[in-house]
């Protein structure tokens, strides 16, 4: 685990919280991930504080970069969502819920989106493995 990402988890008390910054839980703080928030890294964005949110890189991690591939501006919404809880320098519950709300119009919108290969594009994991609100 990189040191940028451990020091986030101490900072903004995930393992308190049991979540990361869009509200998915995880077993182990091994499973987190530094993800760029404001310059992303294919653009030269460093890992700094921040320009990061810590999220689950088994379930929150991918589904918020497939979400940037299918609809930018629910991509760019939860982003700003992330940005405010970072700049707060916590996480926070109302930021989580219009996070939540944001996951569910994307969830309603591509339901019955599927992959090449005919899979759900939306995995059992991406809508189960949340906090409850």
């Amino acid at each position: 685990m990189k040191s940028i990402t451990r020091e986030m988890i101490h900072l903004y008390q995930l393992k308190k919280w049991g979540c990361d910054f869009l509200g998915y839980t995880f077993k182990s703080p091994e499973v987190l991930s530094f993800h760029h928030l404001i310059i992303p890294a294919r653009e030269g964005g460093k890992e700094v504080i921040n320009n990061g949110a810590i999220l689950n890189g088994k379930t929150s991690h991918p589904y918020l970069h497939l979400i940037e591939n299918k609809d930018e501006e629910i991509f760019y919404r939860i982003t700003s969502e992330m940005i405010d809880e970072n700049f707060k320098g916590k996480i926070d519950i109302e930021n989580l819920r219009h996070i939540r709300d944001l996951l569910l119009y994307f969830e309603k919108e591509h339901e019955e989106d599927t992959t090449k290969k005919g899979k759900k594009l939306i995995k059992w994991e991406y809508k189960n493995e949340r906090i409850k609100l």
